[in-house]
């Protein structure tokens, strides 16, 4: 379709004006803006927002996972852990791309709060990164991730949030509630965020062609969560006809159905649609067998196919599932083929805590049924044994005796029953809801009534829905796409972006200083700014969180709670040095920090 020149020139304009906080701070050039509709009609491009959010914010949003994707494919070591054998060495590949994309929107997240008003912030209340996914074994350790409590708002009401959350996580007295209300006496208006920097890390690690993406979900209120929290929670995702049609004849769809009782569900739904037709998404790989591997016997004893990557997807591509749950359910539906035979595409299984809630908060708006329930973060036993496990007391005498009766091994072994114990007691303490036999995003998200804003860039191409990935259109410039998805309507964004520095200069701007330092850039002769205590206490809460404690305005780092598979032993002593150098030199703008 032919564009108005003039038009497009304002449109460029207006993009390059609202998003200039974040394109001044990574050294970027706006070049164009290309907008496509998937769903609604725009009244105007230039000020129509499909959001809760006032157009410039949604606008910084969609180039928050713009650079992020562009920053973290450029510089995030793309194809370096490709056949690697050292499990600790593609580690590492896999930590410094997780750095980058982190830092990338953590830094576009502030410079946008800038502009928001005065009584706003944005709180990160879920995040991916905590726990180990090579596999779901433990050698990765912690990513460099955005996790609950990270607030990004005006200084004042930025330390006023902290201070609170920091009582929240601290203080047993301090319950959810009382947050609520501190909030509202204050009258600040808290918009909370689900965030995954980088999903498919190791795929991005190995230089796959197609996966890696940046996802973050803006909610206009705060998740109802208490504390940094990262788990598993098993999810079915059908079109919300099948559940409604269902329920007209009292029969109830959810994680726990039988899937043949869904294939007959999905049947009545669609009617005339095979079996074979019926196309499940789900995690694949020995290492999920024990988990959900009943679930596939009974999807393909009732005839449905399995989606494996040799199959071909209507957008011509083939999907992958090892893993990746967030982008297969922007594809949940249904379709036609050349012999106007009926299609439906669904995603079952589990996800990570944060792509799981994603998911359910996408559900109302594709008008789709996802139905999660809790589960641990061992893989030992089926979803059903696993979801009734997280349903005990972890605090009764009789708990081991329960979950040995339950899992029918009278010989459970020690760590087993209490890495179950850990497992609740971490959901608890996050207030994550255990007692309900399934739960949607309504259990998670303070109020019922809620709008969400959900974001994606894409790194590489992504097979579900055909979005491109980054692409070099000249020398110093790359076309990066981004989707908004709300229920008000849903675009693809492509951005034309030009890096104003040499390429080897722009990868400093988008990477973290710790890591420049861990690397071997020389700190001590650096010119030091002010902006170096913020940004590396903001670095410090992205590379170990784990190890951090919040006292009295302090950040208390103990060096012997960061696991060696987070960071070595050799760069810890290093980071030990940096910082120490750091609060010797410049005592007044790092008496934040304490070591120990």
């Amino acid at each position: 379709m032919h564009t108005n020149p003039m038009k497009q020139k304002n449109l460029v304009a207006q993009w390059a004006f609202d998003c200039r906080p974040i394109l001044g701070r990574l050294h970027l050039w706006l070049e164009n803006v290309h907008i496509e509709w998937l769903r609604g009609t725009p009244a105007d491009d230039l000020l129509d927002s499909i959001s809760f959010t006032d157009p410039r914010t949604e606008k910084m949003l969609a180039m928050t996972l713009a650079v992020t994707a562009l920053g973290t494919r450029l510089f995030g070591r793309y194809g370096q852990g490709a056949g690697l054998e050292d499990k600790t060495a593609l580690n590492v590949v896999k930590k410094d791309a997780d750095a980058i994309s982190a830092y990338a929107m953590s830094e576009s997240l502030w410079y946008l709060t800038r502009t928001l008003p005065e009584n706003h912030a944005i709180m990160v209340c879920l995040g991916e990164g905590l726990m180990p996914k090579a596999g779901e074994t433990s050698e990765m350790g912690a990513n460099p991730l955005l996790g609950f409590g990270r607030i990004y708002a005006r200084p004042q009401v930025a330390k006023f949030l902290e201070t609170s959350v920091n009582r929240l996580i601290n203080d047993s007295t301090y319950s959810w509630d009382d947050f609520r209300k501190t909030i509202a006496r204050q009258g600040i208006t808290i918009w909370g965020a689900a965030i995954d920097t980088l999903e498919n890390t190791s795929r991005f690690a190995k230089g796959e062609e197609t996966g890696p993406l940046t996802v973050l979900h803006l909610f206009d209120q705060p998740l109802a969560i208490s504390d940094q929290y990262e788990g598993y929670i098993g999810n079915l995702v059908v079109p919300k006809k099948v559940v409604d049609r269902a329920m007209e004849e009292s029969v109830l769809i959810d994680f726990f159905t039988p899937r043949h009782r869904v294939v007959e569900a999905i049947q009545k739904a669609y009617p005339g649609i095979q079996p074979g037709h019926i196309h499940v998404w789900t995690l694949r790989g020995k290492n999920r067998a024990d988990r959900i591997g009943h679930l596939w016997d009974q999807w393909e004893a009732a005839g449905a196919h399995l989606v494996d990557d040799d199959w071909i997807m209507p957008t011509g591509s083939s999907p992958f599932t090892d893993s990746g749950t967030y982008a297969p359910t922007l594809t949940v539906g249904d379709w036609v083929d050349e012999h106007n035979a009926p299609h439906l595409f669904i995603v079952d299984g589990y996800a990570a805590s944060a792509e799981a809630i994603q998911t359910a908060s996408l559900a109302p708006i594709l008008n789709l049924s996802a139905s999660l329930t809790v589960l641990s973060s061992r893989f030992r036993f089926s979803t059903s044994i696993d979801a009734a496990a997280m349903k005990l007391n972890p605090d009764s005498d009789e708990f081991a005796a329960r979950l040995r009766d339950l899992v029918t091994d009278p010989d459970l072994d020690f760590d087993t029953i209490q890495g179950y114990k850990d497992s609740i007691r971490a959901a608890q303490k996050a207030g994550i809801p255990l007692k309900q036999r399934t739960i949607t995003a309504d259990d998670l998200i303070s109020e019922k009534k809620w709008q969400a804003l959900a974001g994606a860039g894409y790194m590489l191409p992504d097979p579900y829905t055909g979005a491109p990935g980054v692409t070099q259109i000249a020398d110093d410039t790359y076309e990066v796409t981004v989707r908004i998805t709300t229920d008000r309507g849903d675009k693809r964004i492509t951005f034309a972006l030009r890096l104003e520095e040499a390429f080897e200069e722009s990868k400093l701007v988008f990477s973290p200083l710790l890591n420049r330092f861990l690397k071997g850039e020389d700190f001590q002769n650096r010119a030091v700014k002010i902006s170096d205590s913020g940004r590396i206490r903001n670095e410090l809460q992205t590379l170990c969180s784990e190890a951090l404690r919040y006292y009295d305005h302090k950040v208390i780092l103990t060096f012997d709670k960061i696991p060696e598979a987070t960071i070595s032993r050799d760069d810890q002593a290093m980071l030990r040095q940096i910082l120490t150098w750091y609060k010797e030199n410049h005592p007044i703008w790092f008496n934040w920090l304490e070591l120990r």
